[in-house]
């Protein structure tokens, strides 16, 4: 039986941790949303919950944006949310904001948490990869600036619409593909939406297989985006924290310009950090 329930709520997945203290009791998973935050907790959580309230710690899109970088990860404790059922106590750790220029974040700052409760004083740039990929500076313990790219989201909408077709977002990269638009894209990413437009056309005249066209899309925004990038990566300790094929094509596009990354498991900071304010919680 669990004590509380963490959660980490994005719009298009939503993961959950039934906890008892510190201990990992039960997890789940869910890729949809309606909207509805009742709705879609009770069906993610549902069976998890006592009759009386039952404490629920988020980080994500239910939350609010509070402290404004430099700041700790967590500075302005949690904030209480109607989630809409009785049987739900909803704790939102709020997300960060940054004035110039002008960013935030919601989620990733209890990810850097939960990162830097496993990786004792570390200073450098986190990269957390996601549809919305982040570079954050962080160090002595605070974020010090970050710099966001829908990179992920980019590659979704245009897998999913003008290159749709034939198995884009199933299919495994090419990797000399990949390498070879990535070094392209970082050399002029000015001209990156031509490019784009390249794998479209060969894909229609010249029937480019989904591996190819997957890798040359894929190095083409990774490339323009590391090139963005390069004053926060450029000559620092760096750690990539995210999961899947994604995460491993940003370590190795990374080492390819000489600034080798760990990579850190993306769940496994995003539980980290919910603890972590769970205990600044509990006191």
């Amino acid at each position: 039986m669990q004590d509380w329930i963490a959660v980490d709520w994005r719009e298009t997945r939503q993961r959950a941790w039934a906890m008892r203290g510190t201990d990992l009791r039960d997890r789940r998973e869910r890729v949809a949303a309606s909207g509805d935050v009742a709705g879609d907790l009770g069906a993610l959580i549902g069976d998890w919950l006592a009759q009386d309230a039952t404490l629920v710690l988020a980080c994500g899109a239910l939350g609010p944006v509070g402290g404004a970088v430099p700041c700790k990860p967590l500075p302005d404790g949690l904030w209480s949310v109607d989630a809409g059922d009785p049987r739900i106590d909803l704790r939102v750790v709020p997300g960060l904001r940054q004035a110039a220029p002008v960013d935030l974040m919601r989620g990733d700052e209890t990810r850097i948490a939960g990162f830097l409760a496993l990786n004792k004083d570390w200073d450098g740039v986190l990269c957390l990869v996601g549809e919305e990929t982040r570079w954050v500076h962080v160090s002595a313990g605070e974020v010090v600036s970050f710099q966001s790219f829908l990179t992920g989201a980019m590659f979704d909408a245009l897998a999913r619409g003008r290159l749709s077709g034939d198995g884009l977002l199933g299919a495994e990269t090419d990797l000399a593909a990949f390498s070879e638009a990535l070094s392209d894209a970082m050399a002029k990413p000015e001209r990156v939406m031509a490019r784009i437009h390249g794998v479209h056309a060969a894909r229609v005249l010249e029937g480019l297989e989904p591996p190819v066209a997957r890798a040359r899309l894929f190095g083409a925004l990774l490339g323009a985006e590391l090139a963005a990038a390069r004053p926060f990566w450029l000559g620092q300790q760096l750690a990539v924290v995210g999961d899947g094929e994604v995460a491993r094509l940003y370590v190795e596009a990374l080492s390819a310009q000489g600034a080798p990354a760990a990579l850190a498991d993306e769940a496994r900071v995003t539980l980290e950090g919910l603890k972590s304010a769970w205990r600044l919680l509990a006191g």
